[in-house]
């Protein structure tokens, strides 16, 4: 028998942001990069990425070794405006619903992203919302550029595990990306796959 569920874990991309990594490889291809599907994918990345991922090397280095990497002289801004095209919209009813949720269980995030794409969707989640702070809705956001750790590798759950103190078991998490939600299952966490077209006003929470 299950645990009665204390906190959730929730995922960023495709759980409240909607994200499209096609416009990304879309717009790498116009900028002279044809394989760039080959570099990066939802469920993919090359030991560049992960770098940047983790905090490991900064905004400008992931330029220049892209360029490297991609074999072409793309400024900084075409590959940080290309880069950024996957990040969409936060949908409103999800936000509503996230205000609802956290009156019941304890809340955080843990999304693997970079510092590229946060500073993009923090300022356009203010610009969407009237100026609020997206991880205020969080007890606390992990970002893998700031815990220096990515999903699905299983330190990462367990350093958030350890930080709060939490039981696996009382713990739910929810994520878009089957490969994460394995990761966190074999730890002992509640999990959730929400593949499309399902979204979080689906959950029944």
């Amino acid at each position: 028998m299950k645990e009665p569920i204390k906190n959730i874990i929730f995922d960023l991309g495709g759980v409240f942001l909607n994200i499209d990594f096609q416009l990304t490889n879309q717009a790498f291809i116009e900028l002279g990069v044809p394989h760039f599907n080959e570099m990066f994918t939802q469920h993919f990345s090359n030991p560049l990425f992960e770098l940047l991922e983790t905090g490991k090397i900064s905004e400008e280095e992931f330029y220049e070794l892209f360029r490297q990497e991609s074999k072409t002289n793309l400024t900084n801004q075409q590959i940080k405006t290309a880069w950024n095209a996957l990040l969409l919209d936060f949908p409103k009813e999800r936000i509503d619903w996230l205000e609802t949720i956290s009156n019941k269980y304890r809340i955080f995030l843990f999304s693997n992203t970079n510092q590229i794409h946060y500073d993009y969707f923090i300022q356009d989640f203010a610009t969407q919302f009237g100026g609020k702070n997206f991880d205020s809705f969080f007890e606390k956001a992990y970002y893998s550029q700031f815990l220096g750790l990515r999903k699905p590798y299983p330190e990462s759950f367990q350093a958030i595990l350890n930080e709060q103190g939490f039981q696996a078991g009382e713990t739910l998490f929810i994520d878009d990306t089957i490969k994460n939600v394995e990761a966190a299952e074999a730890l002992g966490l509640q999990t959730v796959h929400l593949k499309h077209p399902l979204t979080v006003l689906d959950l029944g929470l």
